[in-house]
C-alpha cells in the first residue's frame, strides 16, 4: 500500500496553511494535487471534530461576530435554477474571543436567518458565563441570541455607513468605501460602550483571507465544493488557535483562553485531527440544548427538582477569558 510519509503530511499541511495553492504545494512537495487535496480535506474534516471537542466549558468576557464572503464554484450572478443549492454565495459566520483572539465557534453556509441561529446556539453551548456580544448590523443576530441566551446576555450591535469612491483604477474598485458614520446601538442588556466594536473580528477577516488560497479575491484557486470549503475552514481555524502564534499576545490564541499549555507543531495538530472523536450533532435552530450553561441555569433555575430557584448569585464580570 501507498502511504504518504508524515513528512511528507507536514509539509502538505504546512504549505495549506500559509496560503500556498493547491498545485503550488504540488510542485514543493513532489505530492500529487490530488494526493494533497485528500489529505487536506481528511485533516480538516478532523480538525472540525477536534475544534469541537476542545472549544467547550469556556469563560469568556467579549464575544464578536461577523460573516465573511466566499463563493462555491460559482458567484451568487451566476447560479442557475438548476444547478445545485451549494454553488453561490457561500458565508463563514465566527464568534471571536476579543480578549484572547480565540475563535470560538464557526459555521459554513448562507446569510439567513437559519445559518444565524446555529451560530448563536453553537456559541451558546460553547460559552458558560454571561458575555457581551458585539455584531454588525445584520437583522438575523436579533431573534437568535435573544432565544439562545434570553436575558443573560449583553448584546450591542456596530453599523458603519460607507460611501462610494469615484474612479475606476483599480485601487478604487477594489478597496472598501470611505466610512461616514458608526452608529452604536444596545440591543440586549447592559453593554460595555468602550467595547462595543468588531475591529477584531475585521482582521481576522484579513487573516483568512492571507492564509487561505481559495478565499484570494479575482483569482480561479475558490471552492469548488462546499465540503471541501468546510474542510479547508476547520483546518484553518484549528491552526490558527492553536499553531499560529499572535504578535499581540506572544502566544497561540488557545494559550491564552487556556484551553492548551504549549504551541502546537504541525505535527501534533495532524496527528490529534486524525485520531479526533466524532463531533456533536449542530444545534438546530429553535431548539434549546445547550452542553454548556444555559440561560434557565444562569437565572438559577433547578430543573426537575421541586424546590424552586436557587438563590440568585452575585453577578461578576470575567476580565481575563479562560476554561474552567
Amino acid at each position: 500500500m501507498n502511504v504518504l510519509p508524515k513528512e511528507k503530511q507536514v509539509a502538505v499541511i504546512a504549505a495549506l496553511t500559509e496560503g500556498v495553492s493547491i498545485r503550488a504545494t504540488e510542485r514543493l512537495t513532489d505530492v500529487h494535487r490530488d494526493t494533497v487535496m485528500r489529505l487536506g480535506v481528511r485533516v480538516g474534516e478532523g480538525c472540525a471534530r477536534l475544534h469541537d471537542a476542545i472549544m467547550r466549558n469556556l469563560q469568556v468576557n467579549l464575544i464578536q461576530m461577523d460573516e465573511q464572503w466566499a463563493f462555491i464554484g460559482k458567484k451568487q450572478k451566476r447560479v442557475r435554477p438548476e444547478d445545485s443549492p451549494e454553488l453561490g454565495d457561500s458565508y463563514v459566520w465566527v464568534a471571536l474571543d476579543a480578549t484572547t483572539k480565540a475563535v470560538i465557534s464557526y459555521v459554513v453556509g448562507k446569510r439567513t436567518h437559519g445559518y444565524a441561529h446555529r451560530i448563536v446556539s453553537d456559541l451558546r453551548s460553547r460559552v458558560r458565563n454571561r458575555p457581551q456580544i458585539t455584531t454588525d448590523g445584520l437583522l438575523h443576530y436579533i431573534p437568535a441570541i435573544e432565544e439562545a441566551f434570553a436575558d443573560e446576555v449583553d448584546f450591542a450591535q456596530i453599523t458603519k455607513s460607507y460611501v462610494n469612491t469615484t474612479g475606476n483604477e483599480a485601487a478604487v474598485r477594489y478597496s472598501p468605501g470611505e466610512v461616514i458614520s458608526i452608529e452604536r446601538k444596545t440591543i440586549m442588556g447592559e453593554p460595555d460602550p468602550e467595547h462595543i466594536s468588531t475591529s477584531y473580528i475585521e482582521r481576522l477577516n484579513l487573516t483568512t483571507r492571507m492564509h487561505m488560497r481559495r478565499f484570494t479575491r479575482l483569482t480561479s484557486g475558490f471552492s469548488k465544493k462546499l465540503s471541501n470549503h468546510r474542510a479547508a475552514l476547520a483546518l484553518h481555524f484549528c491552526w490558527y488557535n492553536l499553531c499560529r502564534m499572535h504578535e499581540t499576545l506572544r502566544c497561540t490564541p488557545a494559550m491564552a483562553l487556556g484551553v492548551t499549555d504549549h504551541i502546537w507543531t504541525i505535527g501534533e495538530l495532524l496527528d490529534a485531527a486524525l485520531n479526533a472523536p466524532e463531533p456533536s450533532p449542530l444545534p438546530i435552530p429553535g431548539q434549546q440544548e445547550f452542553k454548556g450553561m444555559s440561560a434557565g441555569a444562569a437565572r438559577g433555575e433547578r430543573r426537575g427538582t421541586g424546590l424552586g430557584p436557587r438563590p440568585k448569585p452575585r453577578r461578576f464580570r470575567v476580565i481575563k477569558g479562560g476554561r474552567h
